[in-house]
């Protein structure tokens, strides 16, 4: 077993590795924006992007996740079949659903309340078609644990991004206009390091015993992955409609602050995914996959913890005489800790998709996450007047929690799993007591960095004493002393 989660966290470390320096790359334009854009321009990006983010998952109607299924296991066709079949799909609908974009394009920018301009429309039909023809090309990297090349295209594609929108901003002067551009020959800049593996694997066939089954499978990830989409974006557009595009801005530049934990989950799901899917069939898989949550809720804690403590310190600090974040949008900082816990939990309802997969139950998947996004939308047309951006963040966190529930009592149903409950309740238990307190700090203006550092300090050891076993603690003493 030790042997697997060393595989499984240098799988996860090398594809972090490129996640985290792509990403931050990336998340270096969010102060940069804040510079350069007032917050109801910065609004304006924000819906375009939440659409993009929608029309992804439309775009791909399943067959990625369908593709990992059948592609892992080859139970249908041969290698080339299982890819070709999902990708050759995915360019035909690609181009149909882009024609639809730009047909339709009234109404979609009355919709999300941006300006007539009809070339930012072009642009996401084009964002999306170049991004959408990449994703299967990207699994098949992932299936075939070429992850030095998937974290090589990747990062190249957010260089080229970042590059390219100082160079439009700056030199060019296009204003938000350079966002879309730059974005666009990114992605194609990735598509086109991908065709040589493309062009390996490719046959200008569907397989169409292949093809059926891949929709069975595929096709309930469509309502559930625009429902996940709907719990990500949907609380952009409401902001908008109930108070205005600088509200979006200042809510959107504190939201992205929550990078670092949604780095962590989302290197973890490209090594998950494959990994379960290998280890379906040991004799341990259980055992490992139990081991597996608690080791992510750990490391989830620590981010959420670190963060939520030192956030308001880290994006003031002065670099070249200005802030990290300009001070126009530090109103929002308050969102982060919650944030950051939505995606904690987003994280672990994505532990508890191995099941899922491994029994074919993604029939419950629709009912699940349309729910966590008919709930989130509720939510925020009622908090959002109160609470105003809190009111939006809280939205998200309780629909991640609904979506990990879900995906718990299915998976228990059909894959039960003996979860190590006891250390589960002890990680949440160090995560309240020190949020407590550290909200109680701030009620009593004491706040400052020693006493946050003490709070740190203490998370550690509550999960040293209270959450780890002797083996684990040895183990890590064995490591400490090499150090």
């Amino acid at each position: 077993m030790i042997d697997k989660l060393k595989q499984l966290t240098k799988d996860t470390a090398i594809y972090g590795i490129s996640t985290i320096l792509g990403r931050f790359l990336n998340f270096l334009l969010v102060p940069f924006y804040t510079h350069v854009f007032i917050p109801d321009q910065y609004g304006i990006i924000s819906n375009y992007y939440a659409f993009i983010g929608l029309m992804n998952i439309i775009f791909l109607y399943g067959m990625d996740s369908a593709y990992l299924k059948y592609a892992s296991q080859k139970e249908i066709g041969d290698e080339k079949d299982n890819f070709s079949t999902p990708f050759l799909s995915v360019v035909f609908s690609s181009v149909l659903f882009a024609l639809a974009i730009v047909i339709f394009r009234e109404p979609l920018v009355t919709f999300l309340g941006a300006p007539r301009d009809f070339s930012f429309v072009y642009y996401t039909a084009a964002i999306l078609i170049v991004d959408s023809l990449a994703v299967i090309p990207f699994v098949a990297l992932r299936l075939d644990r070429k992850a030095k090349k998937f974290s090589f295209i990747k990062v190249s594609n957010i260089l080229l991004n970042v590059v390219l929108n100082l160079f439009f901003i700056l030199k060019l002067k296009w204003g938000i206009e350079s966002v879309f551009v730059a974005n666009i020959a990114a992605s194609g800049l990735s598509l086109v390091l991908l065709i040589p593996s493309i062009w390996k694997k490719l046959k200008f066939k569907i397989h169409k015993d292949l093809y059926k089954h891949l929709v069975k499978f595929g096709l309930p990830y469509l309502p559930a992955g625009i429902g996940a989409m709907i719990v990500q974006v949907i609380d952009r557009p409401i902001l908008a409609k109930l108070t205005d595009l600088k509200t979006v801005g200042i809510y959107q530049a504190n939201y992205k602050l929550g990078i670092f934990m949604m780095l962590f989950v989302n290197m973890f799901q490209f090594a998950w995914q494959p990994f379960f899917m290998q280890n379906a069939n040991e004799k341990d898989a259980k055992e490992l996959f139990s081991k597996v949550l608690t080791y992510f809720t750990i490391s989830g804690g620590f981010i959420l913890i670190s963060l939520s403590l030192f956030i308001d310190n880290l994006v003031k600090i002065q670099i070249f005489g200005r802030a990290i974040i300009a001070p126009a949008y530090w109103g929002g900082l308050n969102i982060v800790p919650v944030v950051l816990l939505g995606y904690l939990f987003n994280g672990i309802y994505i532990v508890f998709t191995a099941g899922i997969f491994i029994k074919e139950k993604s029939n419950y998947v629709p009912f699940i996450i349309g729910f966590a996004a008919l709930l989130n939308i509720v939510v925020n047309f009622f908090a959002i007047p109160v609470f105003g951006i809190m009111g939006a963040a809280f939205a998200t966190f309780i629909s991640y929690f609904v979506m990990a529930a879900g995906f718990y009592f299915v998976t228990q149903k059909f894959y039960r799993i003996e979860y190590e409950y006891k250390k589960i309740i002890n990680i949440f238990a160090s995560i309240l007591i020190i949020g407590c307190a550290y909200y109680y700090s701030i009620y009593l203006k004491i706040n400052t960095i020693p006493v946050k550092a003490g709070l740190f300090l203490l998370f550690i050891g509550s999960i040293y004493f209270c959450v780890l076993d002797k083996r684990e603690t040895s183990f890590i003493k064995k490591k400490l002393k090499r150090f």
